[in-house]
């Protein structure tokens, strides 16, 4: 039977887990985070799908120290896979595996490696991401290609719900994916990173408005940001204002205008100028935490 050690978190932790007990193989052990109690924790427990199929799960602060290598050797796993677990895994923990370590990665590699893959596609206004399950190499999201599956970004779509979608799509591509794994025919392909990009984790403080760029970009960063994460805002007579939804107004209507925030006569909803003189129609807001109409 094929035995594989599972770092796993999030709802593609839950889907990915299913999906190898499911194929039959057998995981002594999964590794999870502790919930922040900080977080919005908006998503489903792999700890509790371990608990229901009577699977050891631990929660070490740092999976990399001497005892959880020892740990993670000594089981003597053929596979090592890694599944939206947010801790970097070092070479000494992936050579634990005899057949190798996997991780599934939440865009289209080489485009989007590193942290909130998903925010950051939304972000720069993509029209399709998707997941990819790579080899682990001590550069992150750096190894070879097993297999991915594409998503589509709609003009309106959020990042939670474009991350549905990603992870319906990381489910495909592992249940794709496990036969070649298994019997040894998956045919890997090396990535071109020049091809691709990077970026770090994103902040709260990351949500911030600058009304000086253009519409499309203020939207995307809405979208990218809107609850459950953190969400975009701005300030109003001092006070936090968080822009929850946002739709385009086509055409440059108001040439003269500076950025500004105003409601027209007879309109339902706040228009937002920004810097190029392309406005914003604003849908839904809250100030200081609570809802703000007009």
């Amino acid at each position: 039977m094929t035995r594989a050690v599972v770092f796993a978190y999030h709802d593609v932790g839950v889907r990915c887990l299913g999906a190898l007990l499911e194929a039959g193989v057998e995981v002594p052990l999964v590794i999870s985070h502790r919930d922040d109690p900080g977080e919005t924790i908006f998503f489903g427990s792999v700890a509790k799908l371990a608990a229901a199929r009577g699977i050891e799960c631990i929660c070490p602060d740092d999976p990399n120290t001497p005892a959880e290598i020892a740990r993670v050797c000594g089981l003597k796993a053929d596979f090592l896979f890694s599944f939206y677990y947010r801790r970097m895994l070092r070479p000494e923990l992936l050579a634990c595996a005899a057949r190798g370590a996997f991780n599934m990665h939440g865009s289209l590699l080489p485009k989007y490696r590193g942290r909130a893959p998903v925010n950051w596609a939304v972000l720069h206004g993509e029209r399709e991401t998707g997941a990819t399950l790579h080899e682990m190499v001590a550069k992150p999201d750096a190894g070879r290609i097993v297999d991915q599956e594409a998503v589509a970004i709609g003009p309106e779509d959020t990042a939670a719900q474009v991350f549905i979608r990603v992870t319906a799509a990381a489910e495909v591509v592992l249940r794709r994916a496990l036969p070649g794994l298994i019997d040894g025919s998956a045919v890997l392909r090396a990535q071109n990173l020049a091809q691709g990009s990077y970026f770090g984790g994103r902040k709260p403080e990351d949500g911030r408005i600058d009304w000086h760029m253009s519409a499309q970009a203020v939207h995307n960063l809405v979208r990218a940001v809107a609850p459950p994460y953190p969400g975009a805002f701005t300030t109003l007579r001092g006070m936090e204002l968080k822009i929850l939804k946002t739709s385009l107004i086509q055409g440059k209507i108001f040439p003269a205008a500076p950025p500004a925030m105003f409601v027209a006569p007879g309109a339902t909803h706040v228009i937002a100028v920004c810097a190029d003189s392309s406005a914003l129609a604003v849908t839904a807001m809250e100030l200081e935490g609570k809802p703000f109409t007009t």
